[in-house]
């Protein structure tokens, strides 16, 4: 057991058996460093540890609580994916729930769409006006099939925040994270090969590899720290994996930061296998802490790591600009790029490389961190509130969704099928796995319409489950 681990035993047997009260104040990081005498880092891994269990809260400039809260969820235990490559199936149902746009719908919790109503997306706007207005034959001619110069030079100063250190030649504009992902498991992979993927997963990484005719082989994933390296080996000990998928930094669905060592044990793991890592940063500037964790990607020393991200999740999706920065496959990647899509539209790369250039995406990204902080607050006391008592959810660390775990006694595909008829559209677990694991999950987003709507769109989801397990429990004695 690592040194952080011990002492956030220690802290939580403190708090469980009420040493320290709901309201208290902890001990400060260094006060515990030098009464255990480990380093600062072991402390904050510890409180962070703790933090995400929700058994701490952390106040600016205050330090370290025990939260004022009645009491606490607990998040999901490590997954138990099935242990061997699969083919991925579920496309009717992840096409379902895409079509599923309804206007009219009273709380749309199962995008991970983000909130574009802020004051501080106008500058953006503007300037995309301008363009339009200005300079139209911009975005009427061929343009360079990397993307526009001018987006990727400042792309190279947002991957700096990340510990990456590029060139703009080092960077292919895509249309949005999506076409990165697939256009990177192409350029990595031939039909049939196995990719290695966090389970539970992002349903359009998983579409991605069986458009690709791929294999996925899930590897069990704890929702605080990520995917178990240990597992990892075994499965590449076993199996003939040509590549590793993950989302480490601000992970979807479920929200966590790998920690810093297991990036680099990560990455030294495809080293010594030698084969590739497609690195999903799409909400890696969404975290809420300052400044923002490293990615696998700082640490690569051999060009091995495939670094994908859009504007999508930060801006708007509609813009279509993603990116990605391709290490040693960057001419395998701007080919099947240019003979799948060609060029990315002009004018939407130009307006964003000038709101990142005249400081408006840094302002942008600071309000709202805070604010999707503020909405997983009180989503996550809506839950408390309204869902089962022995529910399981996630803690994340940045973004805009998480993830819940109901008792199995209940079906998240017959709860959304039942939400939808009262105007409360859900994403179902069952998507987020190649095979259909996970029926008794869910995906909510926490920034659709008022905080006030989202309170009352899971009193309706609560009140659904409660239904539901009132009929199972008449059904049960039924059968008795």
């Amino acid at each position: 057991m690592t040194l952080y681990s011990q002492l956030a035993d220690r802290l939580r047997e403190h708090i469980k058996l009420g040493f320290f009260k709901s309201g208290d104040k902890l001990p400060s990081v260094r006060q515990l460093a030098n009464e255990h005498g480990v380093s600062i880092s072991t402390v904050q891994e510890a409180y962070r540890t703790l933090e995400m269990e929700q058994l701490v809260e952390a106040r600016p400039k205050s330090g370290y609580f025990v939260p004022e809260t009645s009491h606490v969820i607990s998040m999901p235990k490590l997954s138990r994916p099935p242990q061997r490559p699969l083919d991925v199936s579920l496309w009717e149902d992840v096409l379902n729930m895409l079509l599923s746009r309804e206007k009219e719908a009273f709380c749309q919790l199962q995008h991970a769409m983000p909130d574009m109503q802020s004051k501080t997306l106008k500058p953006l706007l503007k300037s995309l006006y301008e363009l339009n207005k200005n300079r139209p034959h911009e975005g009427m001619v061929y343009g360079d099939v990397r993307g526009d110069y001018s987006l990727r030079e400042q792309l190279t100063r947002l991957t700096a925040a990340s510990g990456c250190i590029l060139h703009p030649n080092d960077i292919v504009i895509t249309s949005g994270c999506q076409e990165a992902l697939s256009v990177c498991l192409k350029a990595v992979t031939k039909g049939g090969d196995i990719i290695a993927v966090e389970s539970p997963g992002f349903y359009g990484a998983m579409q991605a590899i069986k458009a690709a005719d791929l294999k996925a082989l899930e590897i069990p994933t704890d929702p605080s720290n990520g995917m178990s390296i240990e597992a990892l080996q075994l499965a590449l000990d076993q199996w003939p994996i040509k590549a590793i998928l993950v989302t480490p930094t601000v992970n979807n669905p479920l929200g966590y930061v790998m920690p810093e060592e297991k990036k680099k044990a990560l990455y030294q793991l495809a080293q010594e296998y030698d084969i590739a890592i497609i690195e999903d940063d799409i909400y890696g500037d969404m975290v809420y802490e300052f400044p923002r964790p490293k990615s696998i990607k700082a640490y690569d020393e051999d060009g091995r790591v495939l670094l994908c991200s859009s504007f999508s999740k930060t801006l708007a999706p509609g813009f279509r600009v993603g990116w990605i920065a391709p290490g040693r496959y960057r001419n395998n990647v701007t080919h099947i790029k240019y003979v799948s899509s060609s060029m990315c539209p002009t004018l939407p790369q130009i307006a964003i490389a000038n709101f990142i250039r005249q400081g408006g995406y840094d302002k942008h990204i600071r309000v709202m961190r805070k604010h999707y902080k503020e909405a997983r607050d009180k989503m996550l006391n809506g839950i408390k509130t309204y869902f089962p008592s022995d529910t399981l959810v996630s803690y994340p660390e940045g973004g805009f969704v998480l993830w819940v775990e109901l008792p199995e006694r209940y079906d998240a595909v017959k709860l959304s099928e039942k939400a939808q008829e009262h105007g409360v559209h859900v994403a179902p677990g069952q998507l987020f796995s190649a095979t259909g694991k996970y029926r008794n999950c869910l995906r909510l987003n926490y920034c659709d319409r008022t905080p006030e709507i989202r309170l009352e769109a899971l009193k309706i989801l609560g009140n659904i489950l409660l239904n539901m397990n009132t009929l199972e429990t008449k059904q049960q004695k039924k059968r008795a």
